[in-house]
């Protein structure tokens, strides 16, 4: 399998503008204003990929570090909350949003990422974690909690490797093929699984009414979807406490050069824990006595096999 760097330190990687060689020379993430979080794991380099595509022609720009999808001053999370609680208030750290919703007559604790610390939830014996990346907490005009939603982000985990065509781009700016890949099957393997147990914990909250949202680059909604057996099999729902709401959040419309491109809600599909759980335990089946014919075609080449020795060795 291999690949490119397609956005390294927050620009295009075909970007030759100063202000993209300026971005990879302080190997600072213009998303979060700090320096770049992800590393090689051989030597703790500091990667700056944001994201990567496959070498086959047609092959989209995945988002592979969680960070991208803060951009423009966490503008995702100001989506959400919209759509969650259906009104516009802002949105500050943890603790410090009571105060704010007492002057600003309501406003929304965010807990998650550096805005408001974990929040302090109870082991779960065996397997398995409650936690969430996101929590939004509604406020009335007298700092009173009223409602909160949930979000779980998911970028695309990379295989292979990608320091050839970083150590490219970083001394040149020239686009090489590394042997970078995406990692598909932990979509199926831990993002499903995770997505049904968090989703069942939210749904008996009572006071988060919306359910879970799940935001991911394009690819990887498509790719979620499909692994479900498509929208066919998880049929829409209106919003509930048991809702999943998956979102699409990727790049808008390309920008020119010394630009970042925007990222935005591209398509989303509400429908329910309880159909995402139904689907998973069921997708894809083969039809049936797929087992039984197998056995049977292996029996019968045996036994031509079988017949066809005995038959040489009657003429020997």
């Amino acid at each position: 399998m291999a690949g490119y760097i397609s956005e390294f330190f927050g620009y295009r990687a075909e970007d030759k503008s100063s202000q993209a060689a300026t971005a990879a020379a302080r190997q600072v993430c213009p998303f979060l204003g700090t320096q770049c979080t992800k590393v090689l794991s051989r030597d703790r380099i500091i990667s700056g990929v944001c994201a990567v595509r496959q070498k086959t022609p047609g092959s989209p720009d995945v988002i592979c570090c969680p960070n991208r999808i803060y951009a423009e001053d966490y503008k995702m999370l100001h989506l959400v909350a919209q759509q969650a609680f259906g009104c516009e208030l802002g949105l500050y750290s943890g603790r410090a949003a009571v105060e704010k919703a007492k002057a600003e007559n309501g406003a929304i604790a965010v807990f998650g990422h550096g805005w408001g610390g974990e929040l302090r939830l109870p082991q779960r014996a065996g397997t398995g974690s409650y936690f969430v990346d996101w929590v939004l907490a509604r406020l009335d005009g007298a700092g009173e909690l009223v409602e909160f939603t949930a979000i779980e982000v998911q970028t695309i985990d990379t295989t292979g490797n990608y320091r050839e065509a970083r150590n490219s781009l970083m001394e040149n700016r020239d686009i090489v093929a590394d042997t970078v890949g995406l990692n598909w099957e932990n979509v199926s393997k831990r993002i499903i699984p995770q997505l049904i147990y968090k989703g069942q914990v939210l749904q008996r909250e009572d006071l988060c009414r919306t359910g879970l949202f799940f935001v991911c680059p394009k690819a990887v909604y498509d790719r979620v979807l499909n692994r479900l057996g498509g929208k066919e099999r998880i049929p829409r729902f209106p919003t509930q406490p048991a809702s999943i709401h998956f979102l699409a959040y990727d790049y808008l419309e390309t920008t020119g050069e010394g630009t970042i491109t925007p990222l935005g809600i591209l398509e989303e599909h509400c429908t329910t824990v309880y159909k995402v759980q139904e689907a998973f335990s069921s997708m894809n089946l083969p039809e049936g006595n797929v087992y039984r014919d197998a056995i049977r075609r292996s029996l019968s080449v045996s036994y031509t096999h079988l017949r066809a020795h005995e038959t040489l060795s009657d003429l020997v």
